[in-house]
């Protein structure tokens, strides 16, 4: 017990620290990513996605509240907003056509990005997911993780 206690605190300060990222922090859970896509992903993430949806993910502060035109900005995926209530092959197609279909305005990446570089974006911003959003995301039916 007293092991435990002294991990969790050493834990604790590399987080808070930053020398350590909840990716690498957080194994309670087991994630379907590897260490190696996290790493593609977050380069892949910074040229094609941080813009939009802010550099550690975490979008604009008001992503709720829609524009004078009834938009709403793209939202956080660093696990605070809904982002976990889609299953993989959902956050692959957004991801690959678009965010036209469901109302929003993000453009499509499928001829920019493979299937397996997409995965990599997405494993990079689950990475960031404290692990109570991603045992909701199993929950919901994520662990049902098929190739793509």
């Amino acid at each position: 017990m007293k092991k435990t206690a002294i991990l969790f605190a050493i834990r604790s300060l590399l987080l808070s620290i930053g020398l350590i990222s909840t990716a690498w922090a957080d194994t309670a859970e087991k994630r379907w990513y590897t260490s190696n896509q996290v790493a593609q992903g977050k380069a892949l993430y910074s040229v094609y996605c941080a813009e939009c949806h802010g550099i550690n993910a975490e979008a604009t502060p008001d992503w709720r509240k829609s524009d004078v035109n009834g938009s709403y900005p793209p939202p956080p995926l660093n696990g605070t907003a809904h982002a976990w209530h889609h299953p993989l092959p959902h956050l692959r197609l957004t991801i690959r056509n678009g965010g036209a279909q469901y109302g929003g305005k993000m453009p499509p990446f499928g001829d920019k990005l493979s299937i397996n570089e997409i995965d990599s974006i997405i494993a990079w911003f689950q990475s960031l997911w404290p692990d109570e959003a991603y045992r909701r995301w199993l929950s919901r039916g994520a662990s049902q993780i098929s190739k793509p």
